[in-house]
């Protein structure tokens, strides 16, 4: 499929240029169909296979792959804590594998003939909604059934639970933000992505005179890629902690014991 075709100008990537390549064929269908499909495949494999000689020889005296393995899980492990607390290292390979498959394939994208499957929304729709159901998950567990639904009308006491109309109101209020979430997650990451390979490509159409603007777009488009990364995943942990509400317990934990002292 070409330019015209897409109606969008892009950079051309090695999936594209083989669709082109066998045009008509079964293959070109194939290729084009499963494009970011075929660039995010990639880059979970080489996630895996880096995971895999990083720790398949563990030592104590660490090598140079798994030094940097340990460095970037320590590092991603003190984020999530220091967000969540202690309790919320059951997060952290959650958290941790969203942020490295996503900061890789935006990077990806900067390579020649390649791409940041990040740019499609199918995917970064799909990354949202495996935050969604886990953060879903994580309430249920924490709260209970009910206790989820008595959660998001704001826990109503005394008067305002015998209003009946506010704590639906505010149920209501919660229940429309947690189903926008992924929406709202995708969109932001998809675009930011999407946008920066449009501006690249249309860079690269000016030649050398165009040269020292696509250096300077190529290193805000670094920066970038880091850091939308790294705001999907402070969200995603924004959600689990208002999810498991650590706070909120540690609080009522505290007012138990300012009680028994009290007692005492």
């Amino acid at each position: 499929m070409s330019e015209a075709q897409t109606g969008n100008p892009e950079l051309p990537n090695i999936v594209r240029l083989l669709a082109e390549k066998f045009e008509g064929t079964p293959l070109a269908h194939f290729l084009m169909r499963w494009e970011n499909i075929i660039f995010a495949s990639a880059v979970m494999v080489a996630i895996i296979l880096a995971a895999y000689f990083s720790a398949r020889k563990c030592k104590m005296v660490p090598g140079k792959l798994q030094n940097v393995a340990e460095i970037v899980a320590g590092g991603i492990d003190d984020f999530v804590c220091g967000i969540l607390g202690p309790e919320g290292r059951r997060y952290t390979p959650f958290i941790g594998t969203l942020f490295i498959y996503i900061i890789s394939m935006n990077l990806l994208g900067l390579i020649p003939f390649m791409k940041s499957a990040t740019a499609s929304l199918s995917i970064t729709l799909a990354l949202a909604l495996c935050v969604f159901v886990y953060v879903e998950y994580a309430a249920l567990r924490n709260f209970g059934f009910f206790g989820y639904f008595y959660h998001l009308m704001e826990k109503p006491k005394g008067l305002m639970a015998a209003t009946i109309i506010m704590p639906l109101f505010m149920f209501l209020i919660h229940f429309i933000s947690e189903i926008i979430r992924p929406l709202t997650l995708s969109l932001r990451l998809r675009s930011n992505m999407w946008g920066d390979e449009i501006l690249l490509a249309i860079m690269s159409k000016f030649g050398l005179q165009g040269l020292p603007l696509l250096f300077f777009d190529t290193l805000i488009a670094l920066l970038k890629c880091v850091v939308q990364a790294l705001v999907f995943c402070l969200l995603a942990t924004i959600y689990f902690a208002l999810a498991t509400a650590h706070e909120e317990k540690k609080k009522e934990e505290e007012e138990n014991m300012e009680g028994v002292k009290n007692g005492l």
